[in-house]
């Protein structure tokens, strides 16, 4: 099977079984996606999902959250991950949205990253989430799953892997295609014990393939 038999394939299969593929994480605009993909950092979008509303009833704008001390976010998202280091990003990232962006969520990647707390796939999260851009982030199950299935060889850093999806993945398919794998990642092809009975595309996933051999030479 050729790469471009194998991407077919996959894209065919998630277009008819999630083709409304989102997000996990609730919001209503860009700034509360912001703030809850900076949280989701090595978090559960469950566990953000739970400390989001309150955290933005108190601080509804960028400038809200830009006059509230650390100490007082912190109060609010302290059963995240990591709650120490979010809080001050949290703080500067508004603090820059609000002096540099007038309180504006760019669209522009680098633009993007200039914000604390905002690496490139968070830049890419919002991006495509938001404003509809042909941008992959690339997560631990992106990573791990475009791997497995064979849609990515040889990629070692989530940016080759971000490059190569982007290169084998039609324009209008790569914001949603960001959420097929995620989820299929999330809850089928998991890190441990992947449920490959339950895989729609185990007939072209590599990692099956080679799983299935071994099986046959025990």
């Amino acid at each position: 099977m050729t790469k471009k038999e194998r991407y077919s394939f996959v894209i065919d299969y998630f277009k008819a079984h999630n083709p409304h593929a989102a997000s996990e994480l609730q919001y209503t605009n860009a700034y509360q996606l912001l703030v809850a993909v900076i949280l989701s950092a090595q978090c559960t979008d469950k566990r953000v999902n739970m400390v989001t509303p309150p955290l933005l009833e108190a601080y509804p704008t960028p400038n809200d959250l830009k006059n509230a001390t650390v100490d007082d976010i912190y109060h609010y998202i302290k059963s995240v991950s990591y709650p120490n280091n979010k809080a001050k990003h949290l703080k500067g990232m508004a603090t820059v949205l609000v002096d540099e962006f007038n309180s504006i969520v760019p669209e522009d990647i680098d633009n993007l990253q200039k914000l604390p707390g905002v690496g490139r796939k968070t830049a890419n999260v919002i991006a495509s989430v938001i404003y509809n851009k042909p941008t992959m982030a690339v997560d631990t199950h992106v990573f791990r799953v475009s791997k497995r299935i064979g849609l990515v060889t040889n990629a070692k850093t989530p940016l080759e892997t971000e490059r190569q999806l982007i290169e084998n993945i039609s324009e209008e398919f790569i914001p949603v295609a960001h959420h097929w794998l995620i989820l299929h990642g999330r809850y089928v092809c998991t890190a441990r014990n992947p449920k490959c009975e339950q895989c729609g595309i185990d007939k072209v996933c590599q990692y099956f393939e080679q799983k299935t051999k071994q099986s046959q030479t025990v």
